[in-house]
């Protein structure tokens, strides 16, 4: 972390100020010990600066999300939820039936990000997001479920 700019550095030299809004809101994202949600921020900064409306979080959340400073990811939720970038590129596998969420490694995703751009010239922006499936407990409950299915349709 010594080793690259702070963020807020990295904000000015892109010429952007730094507010105190922004301050704040970098500050409830780098104290947060998990994803945090647009508004939970909001809520967060309410409780020092109280008329700062939610438009605000959200221009600012775009912005550091375009300067690559933070990363958005779905985690099927209904919303979606941010990190700093600097604490490490890492990913989700999230269950669809029982909502548990896994982490894994960025590095797996490696292969990928180089066979397309081999094969396609694309460069993957693959920062954080989510791979929704069946966990390892939810898996066989979905497997029966399936043999009960196939088994309604061969008997019609």
């Amino acid at each position: 972390m010594a080793t690259h700019p702070t963020i807020g550095e990295s904000l000015r030299q892109e010429g952007y100020r730094l507010t105190p809004q922004r301050m704040m809101i970098l500050a409830i994202i780098r104290d947060s010990s998990d994803h945090i949600s647009a508004e939970e921020i909001h809520q967060k900064v309410r409780q020092q600066y109280p008329f700062v409306n939610i438009s605000t979080v959200y221009r600012t959340l775009n912005l550091l999300k375009k300067l690559r400073l933070i990363s958005e990811t779905d985690l099927g939720e209904g919303y979606v939820r941010y990190e700093l970038l600097e604490r490490g590129r890492h990913h989700h596998l999230v269950c669809r039936r029982c909502g548990e969420s896994f982490a894994f490694e960025h590095e797996l995703l490696r292969p990928l990000q180089l066979r397309l751009l081999k094969e396609y010239g694309f460069t993957a922006d693959v920062d954080h997001f989510a791979i929704f499936g069946l966990c390892q407990r939810c898996r066989p409950a979905e497997e029966m479920n399936d043999v009960r299915k196939e088994g309604q349709h061969g008997a019609a």
